[in-house]
């Protein structure tokens, strides 16, 4: 497969240009190799320990979540270089989706994980940077069910401020990072806020503010997007792929 065709295909699919993201996310093909695809790898970090996992698995275009340049503007020393190094010297490129992939409403990390959960007609929520950046869905169920579920979704315990109502009646969702904006969340309506992560002082606002947070873990919760994405493109152009598995515990 030709780099360009397919790093072309995935802009329009995921509507790269049209979504305003953080400055440093630099959605798109990050870095190019020769030219052809052969085997895809996903991702959620474009980190050292995925770059070395994609060589060693033969992958020649790694589909990422979070790309290489997070940081800013920066000289190429150090671990930077060697990252880089590592990756142009092995031909491998690197393509980066990170809010386009949050938002889609096919390969989301918001809708898949709202899907795994079983949560019912997910309508927009939780309004930033122009667009819409989560789900909310109406359901009647117990938070003690709801934390059960997320347990078994993502096979990992999750954090929780039960400062609100015992069962839940309006659920809102934004995968990764968006803990630091709960009074956005109060403020949109939903009783119950499940997100990946926050700072500290969010738990006793979430008290103050009576809504039940839930952190499910920034990486866990972004697993989903990267992984589809891969297998879509895999399955539509007979393409091997992998998923690169590299958990924080954050």
């Amino acid at each position: 497969m030709n780099l360009t065709t397919i790093c072309s295909e995935i802009d329009d699919f995921l509507q790269i240009g049209n979504v305003t993201d953080y400055p440093n996310a630099l959605n798109g093909l990050q870095l190019e190799n020769r030219g052809t695809v052969t085997k895809l790898g996903a991702a959620v970090d474009s980190s050292r320990a995925t770059i070395e996992m994609a060589i060693e698995q033969g992958v020649d275009l790694l589909l990422v979540h979070h790309g290489i340049f997070w940081g800013g503007l920066t000289r190429i020393l150090g671990p930077h270089y060697q990252k880089l190094q590592r990756a142009i010297s092995s031909d491998l490129a690197i393509y980066s989706a990170h809010l386009p992939l949050d938002i889609h409403p096919e390969i989301g990390n918001n809708a898949l994980l709202a899907r795994a959960l079983d949560l019912p007609n997910p309508e927009p929520f939780f309004f930033k940077m122009g667009r819409h950046l989560g789900l909310a869905s109406n359901i009647v169920l117990e938070r003690d069910a709801l934390v059960s579920r997320l347990e078994n979704v993502l096979g990992a315990e999750i954090w929780i401020c039960g400062a609100g109502p015992q069962t839940t009646r309006r659920i809102g969702l934004v995968t990764g990072g968006a803990g630091s904006e709960v009074e956005t969340a109060v403020y949109e309506g939903v009783d119950t806020f499940i997100t990946g992560e926050g700072p500290h002082h969010t738990f006793a606002l979430a008290e103050e503010l009576g809504i039940n947070l839930i952190y499910a873990g920034h990486y866990a919760t972004e697993t989903f997007g990267i992984r589809a994405l891969a297998e879509k493109l895999g399955r539509e152009h007979d393409l091997p792929w992998c998923f690169l598995d590299h958990p924080s515990g954050l």
